[in-house]
């Protein structure tokens, strides 16, 4: 879900200050709607967007995307970013070789090297990095849009 959520969100990026439907946001980046609309809810909850109610309500991001990391996004969606349940400092999962494992300390540390990698990058850096405002459609066809038309197309 993680991948849905980098692109969803890197499409949001591009015009911060808009509120999207999770029908608008499924139809410009072409992530199922289903999926769409539940990938919206976990990054609400997760503090990543915002959601308002009513007619010009939708999603929105919760804070500026420089102030996003994508280990923002990957907490949001999938949990604690960690390698084995016993990394992750907050499960309380062990395993039955917990005591004596020899490769939980290498393993930890490849843990916090993705994890500290994930929180350098941040969601500006993602959606810098793609060019022009061209973005697909479900039928894969290439969409070009301004930011006045994605900032009104809400539903």
């Amino acid at each position: 879900m993680a991948d849905y959520g980098v692109v969803a969100l890197s499409f949001m990026a591009r015009d911060p200050d808009a509120l999207y439907s999770a029908a608008h946001v499924a139809e410009r980046t072409g992530v199922p709607l289903p999926s769409a609309s539940k990938l919206l809810k976990l990054l609400v909850k997760g503090g990543v967007l915002v959601s308002r109610r009513g007619a010009a309500g939708g999603y929105g991001l919760a804070r500026s995307p420089g102030n996003i990391s994508v280990a923002d996004l990957v907490i949001a969606v999938d949990g604690p970013i960690a390698l084995a349940d016993c990394l992750d400092g907050a499960s309380g999962n062990g395993c039955d070789l917990e005591s004596f494992c020899a490769v939980r300390g290498p393993w930890q540390k490849v843990s916090d090297a993705i994890r500290v990698a994930l929180e350098e990058v941040t969601l500006a850096d993602i959606a810098d990095s793609f060019p022009g405002r061209e973005f697909a459609s479900r039928d894969g066809a290439n969409v070009t849009v301004s930011s006045p038309t994605i900032r009104n197309l809400t539903s």
